[in-house]
């Protein structure tokens, strides 16, 4: 109780925060993305380098985080819609057990990989610098949908934005067909 209380009070302080701070620009466009690799649910290792070629959907999630609670079915059928264009779809949940994972990932029955960053360093390594200063820093893109390109530079990343928050990831999926139209591959 103790550990879900300390992760809680300050996301719920700082969630408000984020409505006076709406997003207006995109963080780390054009830039590579920072390269990991981890475990998933499957037991297997999985890591950025190994899609090179694909585009790469990440969502970094807790299972505690209603926003990324709200986004999960709709991570689901973004990922059956896309996959036919080869795109990767991957939960990062951050700095909780596989056994609390597993169970929220069931309820959800994704079919795509659901990454385990237990020590939230690869999370921290996606943090923009500046953004949300009171959240610690791997707290910061929970909730946030990235788009990797075949390159590996990242091409959109929607942190959450409170006033404009997009369950339904309408604004990834948009981005996601200008992408892929045959003048951007």
């Amino acid at each position: 109780m103790k550990t879900i209380t300390r992760f809680l009070v300050p996301l719920l302080i700082a969630f408000p925060l984020t409505v006076l701070n709406a997003q207006t620009e995109q963080p780390m466009i054009g830039q590579t993305a920072p390269s990991f690799t981890l475990t998933g649910l499957d037991g297997k290792t999985y890591s950025l380098e190994q899609f090179r070629g694909k585009f790469v959907v990440i969502h970094f999630a807790t299972t505690w985080c209603p926003f990324c609670n709200a986004e999960a079915p709709n991570l689901e059928q973004l990922y059956k819609a896309y996959k036919p264009q080869d795109v990767q779809v991957f939960i990062i949940d951050v700095k909780e057990g596989k056994d609390l994972v597993a169970k929220l990932s069931q309820k959800f029955n994704f079919s795509f990989p659901v990454l385990l960053d237990e020590e939230g360093t690869v999370s921290t390594r996606y943090a923009p610098e500046g953004v949300q200063p009171d959240l610690a820093r791997d707290e910061v893109p929970l909730a946030s949908n990235l788009i990797v390109d075949k390159e590996g530079k990242i091409r959109f990343y929607s942190l959450l934005n409170t006033l404009d928050f997009d369950a339904k990831l309408t604004k990834v999926k948009q981005r996601l067909d200008e992408l892929l139209t045959p003048s951007n591959k």
